[in-house]
């Protein structure tokens, strides 16, 4: 998995000379430096600040969940790539032109849902033209003529609506989500969502680390204490393509059963150890496939182009260039 760690066991990370250590009943693990960026604990897991300094010293940052793998929060080194040039800008794009970045993500969202769902459509599940016709006829439209925040995340919440319902044409029947329940789940689809959106959250704050941005200011949703808001805008356009991609995949392909990997003792609304290997195992294989960008002319993957609408964003922000994140049309 390249840059990243995962660990899934009780245990104790600490610096040993110039690597990482990870032990767990009474044996050593040792976790080379060079490649890692990003570590996830998805257990307990002791640490010191010795460990910390480390961590600060080579830019690695470690994400921390909860026993029900819900995002605890991220230990984030100072940043190394501060602008003040680029904070100043970013603060006065966010105070004179929000709706500019807002709108290009809420359109970006449904184009992306669009072409995840014209997938099904062009493989005989008719029943999704109705909300592919809506999008093109409707949200389309009201997207650009929206100049009010509230509304624009009224048409956000419309489109994601409308996708959650079109599950039933496609997915097995355990699978299908009634409504999108969040903290805490409700039911096996629900669970998937959360963890496939939390794991999507903290790679976007990963990406925006490496450059200048400010994790704080954001545009579509509201800059607030207690999290990395902008890391919330970037991730949205990658939720249809990323997350519910591999979802789809692993449950139509019977990779992940209610029964054998979700807790039954708290009504099948959290995966288990098991289930978590399987899905983060193909979330980072999704992360990690490639397709040819069409202006780069070049084969990137999508874990790139995370990257790449962080430096389209920046050159929105220095340059007026126009913000156009990520599409699915790009990577077919």
């Amino acid at each position: 998995m390249g840059s990243t760690r995962y660990i899934m066991s009780m245990g104790e990370l600490t610096r040993k000379d110039n690597s990482l250590c990870f032990r767990k009943n009474g044996r050593n693990v040792y976790i080379p430096v060079e490649n890692t960026k990003e570590i996830y604990c998805f257990n307990e897991v002791s640490i010191n600040t010795k460990l910390l300094d480390f961590l600060s010293q080579n830019h690695i940052i470690v994400h921390f969940f909860n026993y029900y793998g819900g995002y605890s929060g991220t230990y984030y080194p100072r940043d190394h790539y501060l602008s003040g040039k680029l904070i100043v800008k970013q603060a006065m794009k966010y105070q004179e032109d929000r709706m500019d970045i807002a709108r290009a993500i809420v359109k970006g969202i449904g184009v992306n849902i669009y072409e995840v769902l014209y997938h099904y459509y062009k493989h005989d599940k008719k029943e999704v033209k109705e909300t592919i016709d809506w999008i093109k006829k409707v949200f389309f439209p009201q997207v650009e003529q929206t100049q009010d925040i509230k509304r624009l995340l009224a048409c956000e919440g419309e489109v994601w609506i409308r996708f959650y319902n079109n599950f039933k044409y496609f997915l097995p029947e355990d699978f299908i989500m009634n409504k999108r329940v969040k903290r805490p789940p409700d039911n096996p689809m629900n669970a998937l969502v959360s963890f496939g959106n939390t794991l999507l959250y903290t790679k976007t704050i990963s990406a925006i680390y490496q450059t200048h941005l400010d994790q704080r200011i954001s545009f579509l949703h509201e800059p607030s204490e207690g999290r990395f808001s902008l890391s919330l805008d970037l991730s949205e356009v990658f939720k249809p393509v990323i997350v519910f991609r591999t979802i789809f995949d692993l449950v139509n392909n019977r990779r992940l059963q209610v029964e054998k990997h979700f807790e039954k003792n708290v009504n099948y609304c959290i995966l288990n150890e098991e289930g978590r290997k399987i899905f983060i195992e193909a979330f980072e294989a999704r992360l990690e496939s490639v397709f040819m960008h069409p202006k780069l002319k070049r084969k990137v993957s999508y874990r790139t182009a995370m990257k790449l609408d962080c430096y389209k964003l920046i050159k929105n922000i220095l340059e007026g260039k126009e913000f156009v994140p990520f599409s699915l049309k790009e990577g077919m």
